[in-house]
């Protein structure tokens, strides 16, 4: 690693803030003026005054088009995630921002129970995830997820929620009375389940082992729960999805997916740089791996080809995830929920939120 390079930052994924691609100046800092024992920065929460909460997409590579974020931003500092570039849309960088300023939606719960409340409203799934991950750090101390659980369960709406937290356990008690009427699924995001490399690429999750964990746990309460291999990154942890798989089924998963590493805008530049600080031998291989998925780039957007890439590599990953599928016993893809119990409670306060 070069002196002009920015040091790795304990606990955080990115180690500078970039300029935000919608700004027209930019403050560049000075790098022989950095101090190197200056604190890691900390993380500021600040409040989110969106007068809705439910987002809307027609994209057909995901499937949902509906989700409920309760923060923008996410603590976890995942080095690769590709929602960074979504917290430039709010004047911040994709890079140390995006982990250190999160923008919490304090009112989700109450608009979350106006928007079911709707007569407008057409009982269908809702994911809790899509930009950030419901269950970050700071969930444990404010509730918000559960809170918008508890709302869920009112109207019998079904959800599927993505985490890399353990924290999830927590709710297994809301999430087995929506099971109980086919209304919820949960993912475990699973990357890799080597602990140093998770420490280092993903600082502020849940530890694999304690993934695997919270499956089991929500397997024995009854919660249909499932393994997302996401993402795989070409020449790092690519050959661990069968065993990934492997060990998920064994924990009680009942279905399983994966992603393809996705690098839109800055995040290309902050996972090169992590490359270099963490693992320069292996960057070029990586690096190349990517692009031979992405037709010649390291981000390919397009629908139909971004969450699993093309050509040749692309095959060998989906045979291979078929194959440890096939393995495991496991079934590929979210399992069928339903809306048939979903009801508007005779509260009345409702009334009031329409």
């Amino acid at each position: 690693m070069s002196q002009d390079e920015p040091r790795p930052i304990r606990g955080r994924g990115a180690s500078e803030n970039p300029p935000n691609r919608f700004a027209e100046r930019w403050v560049e800092p000075d790098p022989e003026a950095a101090e190197p024992e200056e604190p890691a920065p900390t993380t500021q929460f600040l409040k989110d005054s969106s007068r809705s909460i439910l987002s809307f997409n027609d994209s057909p590579d995901v499937g949902f088009t509906v989700s409920v974020n309760p923060y923008r931003g996410c603590e976890h500092g995942c080095c690769y995630c590709y929602s960074r570039p979504t917290h430039e849309y709010l004047g911040f960088s994709s890079g140390l921002d995006f982990e250190t300023k999160i923008l919490v939606k304090e009112d989700a719960p109450a608009l979350l129970r106006r928007a079911l409340a709707s007569p407008q409203w057409q009982a269908q799934v809702v994911a809790m995830s899509g930009v950030t991950d419901p269950y970050q750090p700071v969930e444990r101390r404010l509730t918000l997820t559960r809170r918008c659980l508890e709302v869920f369960v009112e109207f019998r709406n079904p959800v599927v929620i993505v985490t890399k937290n353990a924290l999830v356990t927590r709710d297994r008690d809301l999430l087995a009375e929506l099971a109980r009427y086919e209304a919820a699924a949960v993912y475990l995001s699973i990357t890799t389940l080597d602990a140093g490399l998770a420490r280092i690429m993903e600082p502020r999750t849940s530890q694999p082992a304690r993934r695997l964990a919270a499956i089991e746990a929500l397997a024995q309460a009854g919660v249909p729960a499932g393994v997302l291999v996401a993402p795989v990154i070409p020449g790092l942890t690519d050959h661990e999805l069968p065993s990934i798989i492997a060990a998920a089924t064994k924990a009680g998963a009942r279905f399983a997916g994966y992603v393809v590493l996705r690098l839109p805008h800055g995040v290309k530049d902050l996972f090169e740089q992590w490359l270099t600080q963490h693992f320069p031998d292996r960057k070029a291989k990586v690096l190349n791996r990517i692009r031979s998925l992405r037709g010649g780039r390291l981000n390919d957007p397009r629908f139909g080809s971004r969450m699993e890439g093309e050509g040749p590599w692309a095959t060998q990953l989906a045979g291979l995830f078929a194959l440890a599928c096939r393995k495991a016993g496991i079934h590929e893809g979210t399992p069928t929920l339903s809306t048939a119990a979903f009801r508007r409670p005779s509260d009345p306060q409702l009334p009031l939120f329409r």
